[in-house]
């Protein structure tokens, strides 16, 4: 399963620690030859690129381009209070097998979850591949589209998912002030986006499920 963690090291913020383990994660990818082709545009930008560089195209790709953007749940509710409901219940997830976040990452951030994806059983990983894929390929689209080395981990994550990807709808557009206005803060002051609603964490859906099939019955 390092697979998993040789996919999230590779999407984080690039910094010198990780320029100088690159050999030593393409060595690990060894035992899965397989994976190992998609990767290697990435492995050589990585190699061939100043730091500098690395770091300002990894901004202008992720942080500055929405439909990269590394947070799972952005791509399926925007900033709806929808996602807050979602990221609680997959930080749920998470404790329930035994993972607690540190730092200041969201639970959605897909290094986070490809992390937590190395910890689970084979079979345990899959399903919940499964359920994401369909997000992880809207955005490694979205990368290819844009000629971006980085479209090869997603491209990877379609290979080893046991489901194929649908298409994915854009997510609706609703922005922080928006979401107040529209359903003000709750009771106890919290934002809309991080409250928990009543019944308590539910199963993780990354993917609305019903839309899908209304959405395939109108294509076909």
């Amino acid at each position: 399963m390092k697979h998993y963690q040789v996919l999230s090291a590779l999407l984080l913020y690039p910094e010198q620690i990780l320029l100088d383990s690159l050999d030593e994660l393409d060595a690990i990818l060894a035992y899965t030859p397989e994976l190992q082709p998609p990767l290697q545009p990435l492995f050589a930008y990585l190699r061939q690129e100043k730091l500098i560089e690395l770091q300002q195209n990894y901004v202008a790709t992720f942080d500055r381009t929405p439909s990269h953007s590394l947070h799972l749940f952005e791509h399926i509710h925007g900033e709806s209070r929808d996602r807050g409901q979602a990221m609680v219940d997959l930080m749920e997830e998470y404790k329930t097998h035994g993972l607690e976040m540190g730092g200041d990452d969201l639970p959605d951030y897909v290094p986070l979850f490809l992390e937590f994806l190395s910890q689970l059983e084979e079979e345990q990983a899959l399903n919940m591949l499964a359920d994401a894929i369909h997000v992880l390929a809207y955005i490694g689209r979205k990368l290819t589209a844009g000629g971006s080395p980085y479209a090869g981990i997603f491209a990877v994550l379609e290979s080893l998912s046991p489901v194929a990807a649908e298409e994915l709808s854009e997510p609706p557009v609703r922005d922080m002030d928006e979401a107040l206005e529209t359903f003000g803060p709750g009771a106890d002051g919290v934002e809309p986006l991080l409250k928990t609603f009543a019944g308590g964490p539910q199963p993780v859906n990354f993917y609305p499920k019903a839309a899908a099939r209304t959405t395939a019955a109108v294509m076909d």
